[in-house]
Protein backbone atom coordinates (compact mmCIF):
# COMPACT_ATOMS: atom_id res chain seq x y z
CA UNK A 1 0.00 0.00 0.00
CA UNK A 2 1.47 3.59 -0.57
CA UNK A 3 2.42 5.44 1.81
CA UNK A 4 -0.16 8.95 1.97
CA UNK A 5 2.10 10.48 4.17
CA UNK A 6 4.99 10.26 1.43
CA UNK A 7 2.96 11.82 -1.33
CA UNK A 8 3.11 15.77 -1.82
CA UNK A 9 0.20 17.61 -1.86
CA UNK A 10 -1.69 18.81 -5.17
CA UNK A 11 -0.50 22.03 -5.15
CA UNK A 12 -2.78 24.04 -7.74
CA UNK A 13 -6.57 23.46 -8.70
CA UNK A 14 -7.61 23.92 -12.49
CA UNK A 15 -10.72 26.36 -13.23
CA UNK A 16 -14.00 25.20 -14.58
CA UNK A 17 -13.24 25.84 -18.79
CA UNK A 18 -16.39 23.81 -19.34
CA UNK A 19 -18.76 24.90 -17.64
CA UNK A 20 -19.63 27.17 -14.02
CA UNK A 21 -21.56 30.13 -13.39
CA UNK A 22 -19.00 32.88 -14.20
CA UNK A 23 -18.78 33.00 -17.90
CA UNK A 24 -22.46 33.01 -18.84
CA UNK A 25 -23.12 35.49 -15.88
CA UNK A 26 -20.18 37.66 -17.35
CA UNK A 27 -20.86 37.42 -20.53
CA UNK A 28 -24.46 38.05 -20.62
CA UNK A 29 -23.48 41.30 -18.68
CA UNK A 30 -21.33 42.23 -20.92
CA UNK A 31 -23.90 41.29 -23.40
CA UNK A 32 -26.47 43.89 -21.90
CA UNK A 33 -24.31 46.63 -21.19
CA UNK A 34 -22.63 47.33 -24.41
CA UNK A 35 -25.48 46.82 -26.66
CA UNK A 36 -27.51 49.41 -24.75
CA UNK A 37 -24.93 51.66 -23.54
CA UNK A 38 -24.31 51.79 -27.60
CA UNK A 39 -28.56 52.06 -27.92
CA UNK A 40 -28.22 55.36 -25.96
CA UNK A 41 -25.06 56.84 -26.98
CA UNK A 42 -27.11 56.44 -30.45
CA UNK A 43 -30.39 57.79 -28.80
CA UNK A 44 -28.24 60.41 -27.51
CA UNK A 45 -26.68 61.70 -30.98
CA UNK A 46 -29.90 61.89 -32.70
CA UNK A 47 -31.57 63.92 -29.81
CA UNK A 48 -31.01 66.00 -26.77
CA UNK A 49 -34.39 64.94 -25.12
CA UNK A 50 -33.17 62.47 -22.49
CA UNK A 51 -36.45 60.92 -21.31
CA UNK A 52 -36.23 59.56 -25.18
CA UNK A 53 -32.92 57.96 -24.37
CA UNK A 54 -33.96 56.28 -21.01
CA UNK A 55 -37.25 55.29 -22.54
CA UNK A 56 -35.09 53.46 -25.64
CA UNK A 57 -32.91 52.48 -22.95
CA UNK A 58 -35.93 50.89 -20.81
CA UNK A 59 -37.03 49.31 -24.13
CA UNK A 60 -33.69 47.63 -25.03
CA UNK A 61 -32.78 46.29 -21.92
CA UNK A 62 -37.01 44.25 -22.04
CA UNK A 63 -36.30 43.61 -25.79
CA UNK A 64 -32.30 42.36 -25.12
CA UNK A 65 -33.54 40.53 -22.06
CA UNK A 66 -36.28 38.21 -23.34
CA UNK A 67 -34.77 37.73 -26.93
CA UNK A 68 -31.14 36.77 -24.87
CA UNK A 69 -33.57 34.09 -22.40
CA UNK A 70 -35.58 32.85 -25.53
CA UNK A 71 -32.55 31.93 -27.51
CA UNK A 72 -30.93 30.48 -24.92
CA UNK A 73 -33.50 28.38 -23.83
CA UNK A 74 -34.23 27.22 -26.89
CA UNK A 75 -30.55 26.47 -27.25
CA UNK A 76 -30.03 24.64 -24.60
CA UNK A 77 -32.83 22.50 -25.00
CA UNK A 78 -32.04 21.88 -28.61
CA UNK A 79 -28.73 20.93 -27.54
CA UNK A 80 -30.01 18.74 -24.67
CA UNK A 81 -32.63 16.83 -26.83
CA UNK A 82 -29.77 16.16 -29.28
CA UNK A 83 -27.76 14.71 -26.93
CA UNK A 84 -30.30 12.66 -25.75
CA UNK A 85 -31.01 10.99 -29.00
CA UNK A 86 -27.99 10.13 -29.32
CA UNK A 87 -27.71 8.59 -26.25
CA UNK A 88 -30.82 6.42 -27.18
CA UNK A 89 -29.03 5.48 -30.33
CA UNK A 90 -26.39 4.24 -28.13
CA UNK A 91 -28.49 2.39 -25.74
CA UNK A 92 -29.87 0.79 -29.10
CA UNK A 93 -26.59 -0.37 -29.99
CA UNK A 94 -25.60 -1.90 -26.77
CA UNK A 95 -29.09 -3.92 -26.47
CA UNK A 96 -28.82 -5.15 -30.25
CA UNK A 97 -25.06 -5.59 -30.16
CA UNK A 98 -23.88 -5.53 -26.39
CA UNK A 99 -20.79 -7.40 -27.45
CA UNK A 100 -19.38 -5.41 -30.24
CA UNK A 101 -20.11 -2.26 -28.07
CA UNK A 102 -18.31 -3.91 -25.07
CA UNK A 103 -14.80 -4.58 -27.58
CA UNK A 104 -15.36 -0.67 -28.87
CA UNK A 105 -15.20 0.20 -25.17
CA UNK A 106 -12.19 -1.42 -24.47
CA UNK A 107 -10.15 0.03 -27.41
CA UNK A 108 -11.76 2.99 -26.70
CA UNK A 109 -9.79 2.52 -23.17
CA UNK A 110 -6.80 0.86 -24.61
CA UNK A 111 -5.84 4.14 -26.96
CA UNK A 112 -6.39 6.46 -24.02
CA UNK A 113 -3.21 3.94 -22.56
CA UNK A 114 -4.71 1.42 -20.56
CA UNK A 115 -3.18 -2.06 -20.58
CA UNK A 116 -5.29 -4.46 -22.86
CA UNK A 117 -6.07 -7.09 -20.48
CA UNK A 118 -7.33 -4.52 -17.38
CA UNK A 119 -8.99 -3.07 -20.35
CA UNK A 120 -10.90 -5.83 -21.29
CA UNK A 121 -11.78 -6.30 -17.57
CA UNK A 122 -13.08 -2.92 -17.27
CA UNK A 123 -15.33 -2.62 -20.11
CA UNK A 124 -16.51 -5.99 -19.34
CA UNK A 125 -17.44 -5.20 -15.19
CA UNK A 126 -18.90 -1.42 -17.08
CA UNK A 127 -21.31 -3.74 -19.24
CA UNK A 128 -22.90 -5.49 -16.73
CA UNK A 129 -25.22 -3.26 -15.66
CA UNK A 130 -26.95 -1.50 -19.17
CA UNK A 131 -27.38 1.69 -17.67
CA UNK A 132 -24.04 2.21 -16.45
CA UNK A 133 -22.80 0.99 -19.80
CA UNK A 134 -25.01 4.02 -21.34
CA UNK A 135 -23.71 6.15 -19.29
CA UNK A 136 -19.81 5.25 -20.22
CA UNK A 137 -20.62 5.01 -23.73
CA UNK A 138 -22.42 8.43 -23.37
CA UNK A 139 -19.10 10.23 -21.63
CA UNK A 140 -16.69 8.49 -23.40
CA UNK A 141 -18.05 8.54 -27.25
CA UNK A 142 -20.53 11.76 -27.04
CA UNK A 143 -18.86 13.60 -24.02
CA UNK A 144 -21.82 13.88 -22.50
CA UNK A 145 -23.02 13.19 -19.08
CA UNK A 146 -26.54 11.69 -18.83
CA UNK A 147 -26.96 13.16 -15.53
CA UNK A 148 -25.70 16.53 -15.82
CA UNK A 149 -27.07 17.71 -18.51
CA UNK A 150 -27.92 21.36 -18.77
CA UNK A 151 -31.33 22.70 -17.43
CA UNK A 152 -32.67 25.27 -19.91
CA UNK A 153 -34.95 26.72 -17.46
CA UNK A 154 -31.63 27.48 -15.64
CA UNK A 155 -29.91 29.24 -18.55
CA UNK A 156 -32.87 31.45 -19.53
CA UNK A 157 -33.31 32.63 -16.55
CA UNK A 158 -29.49 33.38 -15.87
CA UNK A 159 -29.35 34.91 -19.18
CA UNK A 160 -32.50 37.42 -18.54
CA UNK A 161 -30.98 38.73 -15.15
CA UNK A 162 -27.11 38.52 -16.12
CA UNK A 163 -28.14 40.90 -19.61
CA UNK A 164 -30.67 42.84 -17.61
CA UNK A 165 -27.92 43.50 -15.23
CA UNK A 166 -25.45 44.98 -17.63
CA UNK A 167 -28.30 47.15 -19.70
CA UNK A 168 -29.43 48.85 -16.71
CA UNK A 169 -26.00 50.35 -15.69
CA UNK A 170 -25.98 53.07 -18.85
CA UNK A 171 -29.26 54.27 -17.65
CA UNK A 172 -28.35 54.18 -13.88
CA UNK A 173 -27.03 57.94 -14.47
CA UNK A 174 -30.63 59.25 -15.88
CA UNK A 175 -32.67 57.28 -13.68
CA UNK A 176 -30.79 59.17 -10.89
CA UNK A 177 -31.78 62.41 -12.05
CA UNK A 178 -28.78 63.18 -14.46
CA UNK A 179 -29.98 65.44 -16.95
CA UNK A 180 -27.15 64.82 -19.46
CA UNK A 181 -25.46 61.83 -21.42
CA UNK A 182 -21.91 61.60 -19.58
CA UNK A 183 -22.42 60.37 -16.34
CA UNK A 184 -23.76 57.31 -18.41
CA UNK A 185 -20.70 57.48 -20.57
CA UNK A 186 -18.67 57.32 -17.50
CA UNK A 187 -20.63 54.54 -15.59
CA UNK A 188 -20.38 52.93 -18.78
CA UNK A 189 -17.07 52.93 -19.42
CA UNK A 190 -16.06 52.02 -15.30
CA UNK A 191 -18.67 49.01 -15.80
CA UNK A 192 -17.08 47.96 -19.12
CA UNK A 193 -13.17 48.24 -17.72
CA UNK A 194 -14.52 45.94 -14.71
CA UNK A 195 -16.43 43.46 -16.30
CA UNK A 196 -13.15 42.87 -18.83
CA UNK A 197 -10.98 42.73 -15.96
CA UNK A 198 -13.47 39.95 -14.37
CA UNK A 199 -13.38 37.56 -17.45
CA UNK A 200 -9.64 37.76 -17.09
CA UNK A 201 -9.90 35.11 -14.36
CA UNK A 202 -10.83 32.44 -17.17
CA UNK A 203 -7.95 33.23 -19.11
CA UNK A 204 -3.94 33.51 -19.11
CA UNK A 205 -4.38 37.78 -19.53
CA UNK A 206 -4.02 40.06 -16.66
CA UNK A 207 -6.24 41.75 -15.27
CA UNK A 208 -5.03 45.39 -16.77
CA UNK A 209 -5.26 44.03 -20.51
CA UNK A 210 -8.66 42.38 -20.09
CA UNK A 211 -10.54 45.26 -19.09
CA UNK A 212 -8.56 47.91 -21.59
CA UNK A 213 -9.50 45.51 -24.36
CA UNK A 214 -13.27 45.58 -23.46
CA UNK A 215 -13.44 49.37 -22.43
CA UNK A 216 -11.84 49.90 -26.14
CA UNK A 217 -13.74 48.08 -27.92
CA UNK A 218 -17.53 48.73 -26.07
CA UNK A 219 -15.92 52.49 -26.14
CA UNK A 220 -15.47 52.25 -30.01
CA UNK A 221 -19.00 50.62 -30.58
CA UNK A 222 -20.62 53.13 -28.75
CA UNK A 223 -18.83 56.26 -30.55
CA UNK A 224 -19.72 54.62 -33.43
CA UNK A 225 -23.77 53.99 -32.46
CA UNK A 226 -23.00 57.88 -31.49
CA UNK A 227 -22.02 58.95 -34.88
CA UNK A 228 -24.74 57.24 -36.65
CA UNK A 229 -26.95 58.56 -33.70
CA UNK A 230 -26.33 62.11 -35.29
CA UNK A 231 -26.72 61.41 -39.00
CA UNK A 232 -29.84 59.94 -38.63
CA UNK A 233 -30.53 62.75 -36.10
CA UNK A 234 -29.67 65.25 -38.47
CA UNK A 235 -31.43 63.72 -41.59
CA UNK A 236 -34.37 63.34 -40.00
CA UNK A 237 -34.58 66.58 -38.03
Amino acid sequence: MTDEASLGEIGHEHADVTGGWLRPAVFGAMDGLVSNFALVMGVSGGTTDTDAAVLAGLAGLAAGAFSMAAGEYTSVASQSEAALREVQKERAEILGNGPAEQAELARTFVEKGMDEDVALEAAADIHRDLENAVRVHAEVELGVDVDDLPSPTLAAVSSFGSFAVGAVLPLLPFLLGADSVWPAVAVSLVALFACGALVTRLTARPWWYGGLRQLFLGGVAAALTYGFGVLVGGSVG
